[in-house]
């Protein structure tokens, strides 16, 4: 019985008509900390890309300050990791925030708007053939035929808060003051490897109730961004 529904599931995926999928959002990754003093430009404009159509705008928390005496209330090692990934890619020195990372591609100071912006408007006139990325319920997302890079693609499942939230900092360089952040990443785990053929992959419960899920096809160790699916509320 297992045979024959895996079996079934492969026609499905095969039989996928290929075609031109949607033109993918501008992915905008905001690394950002809570104890970061120079962060509350970087934070407020990303609250502003958020709005924007065509524009997937996501805050990732980082932990590495929090030796100066405030510990981030959504910072997560992974977020660092995958920071450290883009720094490797780019050829930086090291990581810093307030730093944004456009489509994987490029990357500015988070407080530079204007900068930050030069890149999210060269990412959109860039050409698109991206993967159809396709949810089916909350536990399976398809992903359909394309072009991949040498040795496949990543899959990340991000699921973030879209809310915007307030945090009291009480200790270290932000001390007495409020931070406010928009589109916390909240969990990200890395699904699985494309192959340029279409493949289902399993969906991971959520971490808490209210978040927005959005799956990521991307070069290896943060490399560019090949496709964004949003699941619909």
């Amino acid at each position: 019985m297992a045979m024959r529904k895996a079996a079934l599931l492969c026609l499905i995926l095969f039989a996928w008509p290929v075609g031109a999928a949607a033109k993918p959002p501008v992915l905008v990754e905001l690394f950002t900390a809570q104890g970061c003093g120079p962060c509350g430009e970087a934070n407020s404009h990303l609250g502003k890309l958020a709005d924007r159509p065509g524009v997937l705008a996501l805050t990732f928390s980082v932990d590495y300050w929090d030796y100066l005496g405030w510990t981030d209330t959504f910072a997560r090692p992974e977020y660092a990791e995958r920071q450290k990934a883009y720094v490797a890619r780019l050829k930086l020195r090291e990581p810093y925030t307030p730093q944004v990372v456009v489509d994987g591609r490029q990357e500015a100071q988070g407080q530079k708007t204007a900068e930050v912006e030069r890149l999210v408007r060269q990412a959109q006139a860039q050409p698109h053939n991206p993967p159809d990325i396709r949810f089916v319920g909350a536990r399976r997302v398809d992903v359909g035929s394309g072009r991949v890079v040498r040795g496949g693609a990543e899959v990340w499942l991000i699921r973030y808060d879209p809310r915007e939230v307030e945090v009291s900092v009480k200790a270290g360089d932000n001390r007495g003051a409020t931070v406010t952040q928009r589109n916390v990443v909240r969990q990200i785990e890395r699904l699985g490897v494309w192959r340029g053929k279409p493949k289902a992959f399993r969906v991971p419960t959520a971490s808490e109730e209210g978040l927005k899920t959005v799956v990521v096809v991307q070069a290896p160790k943060g490399g560019r961004v090949l496709g964004v699916g949003l699941a619909r509320s």
